[in-house]
């Protein structure tokens, strides 16, 4: 009867923790806060900032803040126009351009963004990086890693204890933010997403980077060199990440959607 009973609750519990993507409208589950996923990720971005080395760059700097500047602009202002103005709170955007050959980007949960000196010469324009800073803002606020702790959540809890695992979700998160944003491990700062989380952040990373006055075709352009530029691949299979390949082919699919918000 009690196993029952806790069955009971946690499916209670999991109908009631749904929540909807901006732009895309898919639902998703959402077990822990805003307030304590941006906790844990912000603890994980200061100690990722305590051990990284800006980048000296002035020039290359500047672009990658005012180009992230103009990126969250457009997306608060989607976010207020669509009567999410409480989501706009949990931003506080920040941009850091970080010394290293690694071709990466990410942005952490509350608009921490930082952007590797490797991906440069693959955005070597403002709109291949708005490209690129688009799909990390996406990530954000399609509340991404939210749902990924979430899934780790129920994984690794379970149905039955479910319920108790939530009603400690402070702590709950605190455990699990090791995992999900994978300080120390091989992915480095965060693991990779899904690859439904990529494709869906391409599709609105078009659209933000379209509302912020950058062509969207720039994403094809940097995805190809992205393509050309690796020196081995490895299958879509064995990676969350979609292929090169695939990615293009989706993001010319999304493109006459992206193109409705796009003025010079």
């Amino acid at each position: 009867m009690k196993k029952q009973t806790g069955l009971f609750l946690a499916t209670l519990l999991l109908l009631s923790a749904c929540g909807s993507v901006p732009l895309t409208g898919r639902r998703q589950m959402m077990l822990v806060s805003d307030q304590d996923v941006l906790t844990s990720s912000l603890t994980q971005y200061n100690n990722f900032l305590k051990d990284a080395t800006l980048s000296a760059d002035k020039a290359q700097t500047a672009k990658v803040t005012r180009v992230g500047k103009n990126i969250a602009a457009a997306t608060e202002a989607y976010l207020k126009a669509n009567g999410m103005e409480t989501d706009i709170k949990n931003f506080v955007w920040e941009f850091n351009y970080v010394k290293s050959a690694e071709v990466n980007a990410f942005c952490m949960p509350g608009g921490k963004i930082v952007v590797y000196e490797g991906i440069m010469p693959f955005a070597s324009t403002d709109e291949e990086l708005a490209a690129v800073l688009g799909h990390e803002v996406a990530h954000a606020v399609a509340k991404h890693a939210n749902e990924r702790m979430s899934q780790q959540m129920l994984t690794q809890y379970g149905g039955i204890i479910l319920e108790q695992a939530v009603s400690g979700a402070s702590s709950t998160v605190q455990t699990l933010a090791g995992t999900v944003y994978g300080l120390g491990a091989e992915f480095g700062i965060m693991l990779p997403y899904s690859r439904k989380h990529e494709y869906e952040a391409d599709h609105m990373g078009l659209i933000f980077m379209a509302m912020a006055g950058y062509n969207p075709q720039a994403a094809i352009s940097f995805w190809t060199k992205m393509a050309q530029g690796k020196t081995s691949s490895v299958p879509e299979f064995m990676s969350t990440h979609p292929s090169d390949v695939n990615r293009i082919a989706e993001l010319q699919k999304y493109m006459p959607d992206a193109m409705k918000y796009y003025k010079r």
